[in-house]
């Protein structure tokens, strides 16, 4: 490609999950990187670390997902000045933004219910369509593709259970955006693709959920228990360097000594 290309991660956490690691592998990767979250410390720093480690990305703080903010960020990451004067494409994007709810379903408050619908369906629709137009722009790269779409789903993608009411129609509505999309846009050359991660991800919340010591130490160096977020950062770089001959619009991801 004759411009360099963008990846849009949205969704980073406090920069120990998914969403910072895709971020950095990516970025070795050679893509310039744009992140969008609500939290514009936990941006900052992981662009900094991001540019110090010699990659190049650029925080876009949101101050919620709405469908507005999500669609006016577009407009500030198009006009971003990047270190070189090399023209940027968007040609690849994450969904990864999440809100967690898990409770019995007459727990679940009315609040609660609208983070969900926010986080899994009228954010993401908004930076679909933003991603999807940046995409039609492009030209057919080597690969065949405009553009990689990606979304990270997880367990409760496509299986409910008595804690993840809420949790659940989130991510169910998630995977069928998902999965639309890759029926209407495949036709025009853009990749979707949506990754169900079925099981638990090594981060600093999740270990901090593990009070006993040899629980955590086995959480952190045992990696056939739980997922690695680099790991899957390295798995959605093998879903955008698919060729169009070869498609995936869904990818399971597990450990190898899965309990459930």
């Amino acid at each position: 490609m004759s411009a360099r290309p963008v990846i849009v991660v949205a969704g980073i956490g406090n920069g120990s999950g998914t969403g910072a690691a895709t971020a950095r592998v990516f970025a070795k990767a050679g893509y310039r990187v744009a992140l969008i979250a609500r939290n514009a410390d936990h941006l900052n720093k992981l662009a900094s670390e991001v540019n110090q480690s010699g990659g190049e990305a650029a925080a876009f703080p949101v101050a919620s997902y709405s469908y507005e903010a999500v669609s006016g960020v577009f407009t500030t990451i198009k006009q971003h000045k990047w270190a070189s004067p090399e023209k940027a494409e968007i040609r690849v994007a994450l969904w990864n933004a999440g809100a967690g709810v898990w409770k019995g379903f007459l727990d679940v408050t009315e609040q609660e219910l609208q983070t969900v619908v926010d986080t899994n369906i009228t954010a993401p629709f908004a930076f679909s369509r933003q991603v999807l137009l940046a995409f039609k722009e492009n030209e057919i790269d080597q690969l065949g593709k405009r553009g990689t779409l990606l979304f990270t789903g997880a367990t409760a993608s496509w299986r409910g259970n008595v804690t993840t009411s809420a949790f659940a129609a989130g991510k169910f509505a998630l995977r069928a955006l998902s999965q639309s999309l890759n029926k209407e846009f495949g036709k025009q050359n853009i990749h979707v693709a949506h990754a169900i991660i079925d099981g638990g991800i090594l981060t600093d919340l999740s270990l901090s959920r593990r009070s006993d010591p040899s629980a955590s130490k086995a959480w952190k160096e045992d990696a056939n228990i739980r997922l690695d977020p680099e790991s899957i950062g390295k798995s959605y770089l093998y879903l955008a360097n698919q060729d169009s001959s070869a498609l995936t619009w869904e990818l399971d991801l597990r450990p190898a000594h899965e309990k459930w």
